[in-house]
């Protein structure tokens, strides 16, 4: 590394040698963590925070700042010393000190929700390279929407030998070479070395070659070189392309015993080879001492964009834009949209259409669009099937950045974990279609915007068994349950037209966490005639009394089983059997009312209750005290779904049987 540049009056190598200390000790005395990534990544961090990143910690969510995304989060030390280093408030040497304890901001891997500067959840790795793609598209779609004078800032990532060969990584580099994202700039440590020992164990890609092959500019440089650095990171900012930038480095930089080896990625260096290490170093202080000098220097350096964010405040000002921008920012068209969607459930309450719930979802998203010019829509190629492209829309291309609607091809993983980048960036709110059997490929995306407590919108269509003909490969039968197991994340599986609109209105409402849409390919009939309130919010109501007495039988029911507990209901009631209907449409929502109206739903102990959906049943006995489940116990069947339902006896007749049984 040279050591004759300087950094506000400090040699850069002092500057990087500071972020050793930091994680090496930080990692020491909490006796857990990976100090050999932010030891080989200290030079080439350096340098891109003290000359080419736009950030301002006094303003940490200054709308047009870089964003850096660590996508290597076990390497979380390298950020949380930058951040302190750099002035970042929250981010204090007693953060820095409690590193991997309980209640620190300074977590084993960087949750965003803890501390600013953070700007997204990563540790799965590859996660934070495909948020990284939405942010730059969200960029690219702004800028067009505003104009450069108020959005023009880059997407800079740190991804490691780990990152690349997560399968997502392939998804997220060939969307981003597709869509041209030239504001979108990867940083790959490339050290060779991964926990079980060398990349070559176990993979042997050519990277350099698979990015270019998508579409990417690829540069490489000598990580610990500032002035090489220095030169690839500027020719990164004059492409036209995305760019990986191959930083060659090694890991546990200045370890005498563990340099470029796997002792140094994922356990403390121990005070013997901590000590030879700073001597190596020329690193002469104390545990988590940082000289005047050094700690004013960076300082110096994260205070270097304050101008350029007040210059942005005063065009901002002056702009034409100023109030749509502010708009965006602060989700205020929401409301426009769900007004929308209140007056299109009234509609759909008087037409009273029998349609399948992705239709009506296609009719709720036509309502809705014009209203909040913020909605992003998007598919994996099933838009036809998803019915996710509001009428009129254009596609968002690298042509036409001001379109609305993303074709992200096959990528289900890519275009959910694009979507989080795309909510945490803000100014668009996200939505996105495919199969519901499929989220168990975006599944670690949707955990993590659960995690994150960020608004993304699934809209997952077919189902159930309901999908047919085309077999138990993707008819869902345990997607329902174990997306309801994820914390925080809101699963809706509306009945008919008017709880489709009404449940688009809640995940739009919800701003601390992710919605899923469960929607049907076939057909449900109509059963709401009265929208006036909005009962989904609910979570679960009663659809229809019982006549004739007090109700002996309860029927709880979701999506399009709904109708077929209102034939059942019809059954028992001819046979002077009085039941009644509870659509449940959200759980979880359910879950948040208070206990007198969870009781009065779920009714009293004298009630058979009976739950139907064509599902598995966990979660249900729990959810509403059921005494038996009309459902799925096995994987599904290819066949017409009337067939299929028959086949596995999800039919009203088994819901009349079931109660009968007990009733005697």
């Amino acid at each position: 590394m040279s050591k004759s540049e300087l950094i506000e009056g400090v040699e850069a190598k002092e500057l990087a040698n500071a972020i050793r200390a930091l994680a090496m000790d930080a990692v020491e005395k909490a006796k857990s963590g990976h100090p050999g990534m932010p030891m080989g990544m200290a030079d080439a961090a350096t340098v891109l925070f003290s000359k080419f990143l736009k950030y301002d910690p006094s303003n940490p969510s200054w709308p047009d700042r870089d964003r850096f995304v660590l996508s290597a989060g076990h390497g979380s030390m390298l950020l949380y010393a930058l951040l302190h280093l750099t002035g970042y408030a929250d981010m204090t040497l007693d953060e820095i000190k409690n590193f991997r304890q309980l209640g620190s901001k300074t977590a084993g891997h960087p949750e965003n929700f803890l501390a600013s500067g953070i700007e997204t959840t990563t540790g799965p790795l590859g996660q934070g390279l495909a948020n990284a793609v939405g942010m730059a598209m969200t960029e690219a779609h702004l800028a067009a929407r505003f104009g450069g004078a108020l959005v023009d800032h880059r997407t800079w990532v740190i991804a490691g030998d780990g990152c690349l060969m997560e399968g997502i990584s392939q998804e997220a580099i060939a969307l981003a070479g597709h869509q041209k994202l030239n504001k979108l700039i990867v940083i790959w440590d490339d050290n060779s070395i991964t926990i079980d020992g060398a990349v070559s164990l176990s993979d042997n890609t050519d990277q350099r070659a698979r990015f270019a092959a998508s579409g990417w500019s690829v540069l490489s440089c000598d990580g610990h070189d500032v002035a090489d650095v220095t030169r690839a990171f500027d020719a990164a900012t004059k492409s036209d392309r995305p760019v990986l930038v191959a930083c060659k480095t090694i890991i546990g930089y200045g370890s005498p015993k563990k340099a470029g080896t796997a002792k140094a990625h994922g356990e403390a260096l121990g005070a013997e080879e901590l000590a030879a290490t700073k001597a190596a170093l020329g690193w002469k202080y104390g545990p988590f001492e940082i000289p005047d000098n050094i700690r004013n220097a960076w300082l110096k350096i994260g205070a270097r964009s304050a101008g350029k964010r007040e210059e942005w405040a005063s065009r901002l000002k002056n702009s034409e834009h100023k109030d749509a921008f502010a708009a965006a920012m602060s989700d205020e068209n929401i409301d426009a949209a769900v007004a929308a969607l209140g007056m299109h459930a009234a509609k759909m309450a008087v037409e009273k259409p029998s349609i399948a719930t992705r239709a009506s979802s296609q009719g709720s998203i036509d309502a809705m669009f014009d209203a909040c010019p913020e909605l992003l829509g998007g598919s994996a190629d099933l838009t036809g099937s998803n019915l996710t492209l509001a009428k009129g829309t254009q596609d968002f291309t690298a042509e036409n950045r001001a379109g609305r609607y993303v074709r992200y091809g096959i990528r289900e993983h890519g275009m959910a974990a694009a979507m989080n980048g795309m909510a945490l960036h803000g100014g668009v709110v996200p939505f996105g279609g495919t199969f519901l059997t499929f989220a168990d490929y975006s599944r670690p995306a949707i955990r993590l915007s659960a995690l994150m407590g960020i608004r993304v919108i699934h809209v997952m269509t077919h189902d159930s068994i309901g999908l047919g003909e085309d077999g138990p490969t993707h008819q869902s039968v345990e997607q329902l349950a174990s997306l309801r197991a994820i914390p925080n994340l809101y699963v809706f599986r509306p009945a008919d037209a008017v709880e489709t609109a009404e449940c688009w209105q809640a995940a739009l409402l919800r701003d601390d966490g992710p919605s899923l849409l469960a929607l049907s390919r076939q057909a449900t009939p109509a059963l709401r005639d009265d929208a006036s309130e909005n009962l989904s919010v609910r979570g679960a109501y009663e659809l229809l009394s019982a006549e004739g007495g007090a109700s002996r039988v309860a029927i709880f029911a979701t999506g399009s089983e709904v109708g077929l507990a209102v034939k059942a209901r019809e059954l028992l009631q001819k046979e002077g059997i009085p039941a009644r209907v509870v659509s449940a449409p959200c759980f979880e929502m359910f879950e948040l009312q208070d206990d007198a109206y969870q009781d009065a739903v779920c009714g009293d102990d004298e009630e058979i209750k009976i739950g139907c959906e064509a599902a598995v049943g966990q979660g249900w006995f729990e959810a509403f005290g059921l005494d038996a489940f009309v459902g799925m116990s096995s994987f599904g069947t290819s066949a017409p779904a009337k067939d299929a339902y028959a086949h596995f006896g999800i039919t009203a007749e088994s819901i009349v049987e079931a109660a009968k049984a007990m009733l005697d």
